[in-house]
């Protein structure tokens, strides 16, 4: 099994807090597809025979593309790679490029979940945020794609925004839940470097963030979420029974996956590699026969932690048993030891061969995962196959 990404690197106006590769100039959009499409055929031989059961449209905004040039990217993808006919292909989509027409023109291009950046149903946030669309779009959107025939549908919404109450958050996730979705991906506000965001609050324009309010929030959507019915199946995001994200899935259990496109990354296991990040350059570099990308190979020890970091944040957790498999005894031996303290606390439960993050585990979830890294130096003893 493996994936596709495609990173489409436009956007109607930024959004203060996104760090995000993209350009709010469209002018050369027509360029990007016929390179995008060039990379394929450069790279046709990366994921091997492997089956494609994933393809994500990410970005960027890819609900800006022409449904025409969806059509076109699809086709060139199902007759470059071996594409599953019951392949996953996901659209981000923004509420603003959501209409009747466009979504039964995406329904015709072969697009079968839609993934809409709500972020908030207040107008307020959205003003504060510099969204593109109305906290009307936000709620009429979500109709309009299930009256289109879309069942596998998720929003984006964020938490801990500098002055939003707990009530505003539960009004904006009772709101949504009211809609009954399948799945939702909430994020706590981050203030990344060289951000609108970041020079806002750095120059006193907007308040700090507060990460007690983000922990308390962040506690209070598991405990609502829970009790709607939804698995939190990662740190971030929640579904009903068979509604997981397959191609995200794949991300956290280490998949292989194709990134085409400016600032998309790539892996096969051994190695990760990123192209990019300039529309001008990728494009450049591509009509030159060239593929734009640095490349890091990854040792073994790399390739376990980066099975930690992921896995930690699952519903399913760290698979001690899989972890000696791939990597030997004295890897799993490791990372009994070093989640010693956090298993006493019950920010780490064991069952069975797995450890999971507890409750308040969750809120410390990229801590406990650097704890439990492999020393460098335990690369020479570790054995047994190398990559997931």
């Amino acid at each position: 099994m493996a994936g596709v990404y495609l990173h489409i690197p436009f956007c109607k106006q930024a959004c203060h807090y996104c760090n995000f590769h993209f350009s709010t100039s469209r002018s050369h959009k027509n360029d990007f597809i016929l390179a995008l499409l060039k990379e394929l055929a450069l790279r046709r031989q990366y994921l091997g025979a492997e089956t494609i059961e994933t393809i994500y449209f990410g970005g960027g905004t890819p609900s800006l593309l022409d449904p025409a040039q969806l059509e076109q990217v699809l086709s060139a993808i199902s007759q470059t790679l071996v594409l599953s006919p019951a392949a996953e292909i996901t659209l981000e989509a923004n509420p603003d490029d959501i209409s009747a027409l466009s979504l039964q023109a995406w329904l015709g291009a072969g697009i079968t979940r839609l993934s809409i950046g709500i972020q908030s149903f207040s107008q307020k946030d959205l003003s504060w945020m510099n969204r593109a669309h109305t906290a009307a779009q936000a709620r009429d959107c979500i109709t309009l794609a299930k009256e289109a025939g879309f069942s596998n549908i998720n929003i984006d919404l964020i938490y801990g925004i500098p002055g939003m109450a707990d009530g505003e958050w539960k009004g904006n996730l009772d709101l949504a839940l009211s809609m009954g979705l399948p799945h939702f991906s909430c994020y706590a506000l981050c203030v990344e470097p060289k951000t609108a965001l970041a020079h806002q609050i750095a120059s006193h324009q907007v308040s700090a963030i507060s990460q007690d309010d983000q922990a308390r929030q962040f506690m209070l959507l598991m405990e609502w979420m829970e009790e709607a019915g939804y698995a939190h199946y990662e740190i971030s995001n929640f579904a009903k029974p068979g509604s997981y994200s397959r191609h995200n899935t794949a991300y956290w259990q280490g998949k292989p996956y194709l990134g085409l496109g400016p600032s998309a990354h790539s892996y096969n296991g051994r190695s990760r590699q990123w192209n990019l990040a300039s529309n001008p350059g990728y494009i450049q570099a591509i009509n030159r026969g060239e593929l734009p990308f640095e490349l890091e190979t990854l040792t073994r020890v790399q390739v376990l932690n980066e099975y930690i970091m992921t896995s930690i944040r699952t519903l399913e957790g760290l698979d001690l048993s899989l972890v000696e498999k791939k990597f030997g005894e004295i890897a799993r031996e490791w990372i009994l030891l070093q989640s010693k303290s956090n298993l006493q606390t019950g920010r780490i439960v064991q069952e069975n061969q797995r450890l999971l993050l507890g409750r308040e585990g969750k809120l410390w979830a990229d801590g406990i995962a650097a704890s439990l890294f492999a020393d460098e130096d335990l690369d020479i003893r570790v054995s047994g196959v190398f990559a997931f």
